[in-house]
């Protein structure tokens, strides 16, 4: 008989950065915390915001921004209209949407073309 070896159930996982970041989500935090800072340097240029309402902005557009990379839609009948896209995360749908609204393409598929439809 052979050996037996031990084989580890998941091997796909996300690497983890700072124990609560994916890849994913701190790209997605990093970027959308930057135009949150870019909006502190204009209200600061334009405007004379300070230090602690720019911080603030930045803190604001950052969390929006792990949001989006990490969260998933919940799977519950509550949610309406995204009831069926739920466990999808909220970065691909919102790749979908902006693809869809660039393209403004619709494709209707006919799975009954082969019988005896016209």
């Amino acid at each position: 008989m052979g050996r037996s070896y031990y084989v580890p159930r998941s091997v796909k996982g996300e690497t983890r950065l700072l124990v609560i970041f994916t890849i994913k989500s701190f790209i997605t935090t990093v970027v959308v915390g930057l135009i949150g800072a870019l909006i502190w340097y204009l209200g600061s240029t334009f405007f004379g915001m300070g230090l602690v309402p720019g911080l603030i902005v930045t803190f604001i557009f950052g969390a929006i921004g792990y949001v989006i990379g990490a969260a998933k839609i919940p799977d519950i009948p509550a949610m309406g209209a995204l009831q069926k896209a739920g466990g999808e995360n909220i970065s691909d749908i919102l790749f979908r949407l902006l693809t869809f609204k660039r393209k403004k393409k619709i494709y209707i598929y006919n799975l009954n073309r082969n019988k005896g439809g016209k």
